[in-house]
């Protein structure tokens, strides 16, 4: 079906013009990773250990050490019954957005008017949770069949309201055989016009937030409960997730978040950061160093945590592979999910910090 808007995010009161509101200080130009190679030069050195994680999860799973094997293709952009639009940065300086296969999954760069795509439970089994689901890809694409369409189906499955989030992302060249040729250079850590940003860049942030503020102003339309509004990424989205949950002002934030392969890192929290769902495979290379940082982050600020660290599965595996170790993750997130809203949960938590 032709895709349709079917609000645009003033109705929630919010601007967006220009990508206007300010959530960190980070200052990071949507232009500033191409076409400069001395930026990027100076740069790499500093980046170099965020710059192969980030890009991971472009890649099907288990091909990221292969791209020279990886098979391209141009791809209609798919037609949603809805979208929701939030809007861009209007600017003439960018490529135009372009959608295109990868080894046949479904993936779009170059995105530069942000929307969301709405996919509902069945009205019987409807819980009124609702899931922000931002894919990965390094900031320079987004892995959209299978780190947003298929998750999006998944919750579904459990009751769960999802709302895929493409969110603007770093340019990359407009010419198609360019872009592969440099980002398959980007991979092997060779020469290239673009790189990804070393954090959350503060446009794809913004989004986050808007897409949070128009589903809490339009949740009856939606069938949700404006509390329960929470959002899940995996790779880059879950560097996104992470931003959104502890740097966004505590009104705005998701109510809950599952980073799925983030970056372990510890975070400074505060006593309102949103409970959260992790899972990593033990042979990702975010966790190569056995850092646990994140979730002792959680555990030390005494906020809701639950971790699932599995025995394999790389990075980039998505919903998990039939008989994988994380095939069953998508049922412990929809389980964990369901006691948050538990009346006595917050005394189990009170006493397990005491």
């Amino acid at each position: 079906m032709i895709a349709a808007t079917v609000s645009r995010i003033e109705a929630a009161g919010v601007s967006h013009r220009h990508g206007s509101i300010s959530v960190r200080e980070r200052h990071i130009d949507r232009h500033a990773f191409r076409g400069r190679p001395s930026l990027v030069g100076a740069a790499l050195a500093k980046i170099a250990p965020v710059l192969l994680l980030l890009l991971a999860s472009v890649y099907p799973v288990g091909a990221q050490a292969q791209a020279k094997q990886l098979a391209y293709s141009k791809a209609q952009a798919p037609r949603f019954e809805q979208v929701i639009a939030l809007g861009g940065d209007g600017s003439d300086q960018s490529p135009r957005e372009e959608w295109f296969r990868m080894n046949g999954e479904l993936q779009v760069r170059n995105v530069n008017d942000a929307d969301m795509v709405p996919f509902l439970p069945p009205s019987h089994l409807a819980t009124g949770d609702a899931v922000i689901v931002a894919p990965g890809g390094g900031f320079l694409g987004l892995a959209f069949q299978a780190e947003g369409i298929d998750v999006a189906r998944a919750l579904n499955e459990r009751g769960i309201a999802a709302f895929v989030l493409k969110y603007r992302l770093v340019d990359t060249p407009a010419d198609f055989d360019r872009f592969k040729s440099e980002l398959s250079s980007v991979m092997s850590g060779g020469e290239a016009s673009f790189r990804p940003p070393p954090d959350t860049p503060d446009y794809a942030l913004a989004d986050a937030r808007l897409a949070l503020r128009y589903l809490r102003a339009h949740a009856g339309e939606w069938g949700i409960d404006p509390d329960r509004i929470g959002m899940m990424g995996f790779s880059a989205g879950a560097f996104l997730t992470l931003s959104a949950a502890i740097d966004l002002p505590a009104e705005d934030r998701p109510a809950f978040i599952a980073p799925i392969y983030p970056r372990m890192d510890a975070r400074s929290l505060d006593a309102r950061t949103p409970p959260a769902f992790i899972a990593i495979a033990r042979d990702d290379f975010l966790i190569a160093d056995g850092s646990l940082g994140l979730v002792h982050s959680w555990l030390d600020a005494c906020r809701p945590v639950e971790f699932h660290l599995f025995n394999d599965g790389g990075h980039g595996f998505g919903l998990g592979r039939r008989k994988s170790a994380p095939s069953g993750w998508i049922d412990s997130f929809a389980q964990w999910l369901s006691l948050q809203s538990e009346p006595d949960r917050q005394d189990i938590i009170s006493f397990n910090c005491r």
